[in-house]
């Protein structure tokens, strides 16, 4: 039976391989395994103490971030998608679509904001607006056209019945 107690003592022999082969695998993915869970340990940390820190939403943090979550995903598709073990081409076609989206996703992320910040620079407010605002928070509910009517209001007689 073998070290790791499974059900499957003939495993090996069934994926046509030796017990010296099995074990080297096994060994493999414990240790893609423990190296995953490194990089998300150190993720998890960073993540908690960026906040206290200062450095929620800075540049270095987010290329960190991506770095880590990029050599996450190689490891799942390289070790356990099994395509370390496929023909070159087939490498290329595969990781090239998700190269391109990668960098895409990265653009987004790095300059998130910096467009919509140029544009609010540009943007006037017309100052006719600005002012019904302050009379609006000031109390003063009707507005210019409430005030003009209540000028007028007081030079009209009342028609007799």
């Amino acid at each position: 039976m073998s070290e790791f107690h499974d059900n499957y003592p003939q495993y090996e022999v069934m994926a046509n391989h030796g017990e010296e082969e099995g074990k080297k695998n096994r060994k493999t993915l414990w240790s893609v395994f423990w190296v995953m869970l490194l990089i998300t340990l150190f993720e998890l940390v960073i993540g908690f103490l960026a906040p206290e820190k200062g450095w929620s939403g800075t540049t270095w943090l987010k290329v960190l971030f991506i770095s880590l979550t990029i050599v996450k995903a190689a490891a799942i598709v390289m070790w356990f998608m099994h395509l370390k073990h496929e023909a070159k081409f087939f490498k290329w076609a595969i990781l090239s679509m998700y190269s391109v989206l990668m960098f895409y996703a990265i653009f987004v992320i790095l300059t998130e904001g910096v467009y919509s910040g140029r544009a609010s620079k540009k943007t006037r407010v017309d100052p006719i607006y600005v002012q019904q605002q302050e009379m609006l928070r000031a109390g003063h509910h009707g507005g210019a056209a409430h005030d003009a009517g209540a000028s007028h209001e007081g030079g009209h007689e009342k028609a007799p019945h």
